[in-house]
């Protein structure tokens, strides 16, 4: 990672400023080579179960993030009743407003293998293929938060898999957890409500 550009990034600040942003503009603060440093650095370090490593990520920029929610308006538009879809495709726009989206997999042969290793624990595998997802869903939203960029987090599938697997020629094996439309926030977030930290968290001594 360049050292000599990077602004010192604090956890906590990160971690507190993460927020779901649905305003966002086709606008960046920082460049496409340092967001895709960003993606790199955490699909590098962010830690999976077994050290499975099952993670793939696509990046979005440009037209391709353009078509990847033009198809989601298709798939959508073949599904959701002609007189409920204004409020739709007023979140599709939404979403196609925004810079770039991070689209997050697991490769599936990579966790039929470790079904197959370890047979004792088949059955976690694929919840735990989750749980790897989301530390790299949670690695990279606060990293691109840290650079002044906003996101969501969205979940298409499975209406769009087969569709986006098509476009973008990826492996069959690769399984679409979510989709992540980020870019300079427009809007604050709302305020957030937080229920007494007392009722979730339990010490004991």
């Amino acid at each position: 990672m360049n050292t000599q550009t990077q602004q010192p990034f604090d956890f906590y600040t990160a971690l507190r400023n993460r927020r779901s942003i649905y305003a966002l503009s086709k606008n960046s603060p920082v460049s496409d080579a340092r967001i895709q440093e960003i993606i790199e650095e955490a699909i590098q370090h962010t830690p999976s179960a077994f050290n499975s490593q099952s993670t793939r990520i696509v990046l979005l920029l440009g037209k391709q993030h353009d078509e990847l929610w033009d198809l989601t308006t298709d798939v959508l538009r073949g599904v959701v009743p002609a007189d409920q879809f204004a409020s739709t495709q007023q979140k599709m726009d939404s979403f196609k407003s925004a810079y770039g989206t991070v689209l997050y997999f697991e490769d599936w042969s990579v966790i039929e293998s470790l079904q197959k290793q370890f047979p004792l624990y088949q059955d976690n595998f694929p919840v735990w293929a989750q749980h790897t997802s989301a530390m790299h869903q949670l690695v990279i939203w606060m990293a691109l938060e840290a650079e002044g960029l906003g996101a969501s987090l969205q979940h298409y599938n499975p209406l769009i898999d087969e569709k986006v697997k098509a476009e973008w020629k990826l492996p069959e094996s690769w399984r679409l957890i979510a989709q992540m439309p980020f870019g300079k926030p427009e809007q604050p977030a709302g305020e957030k409500q937080f229920n007494p930290i007392s009722e979730r968290v339990k010490v004991f001594k």
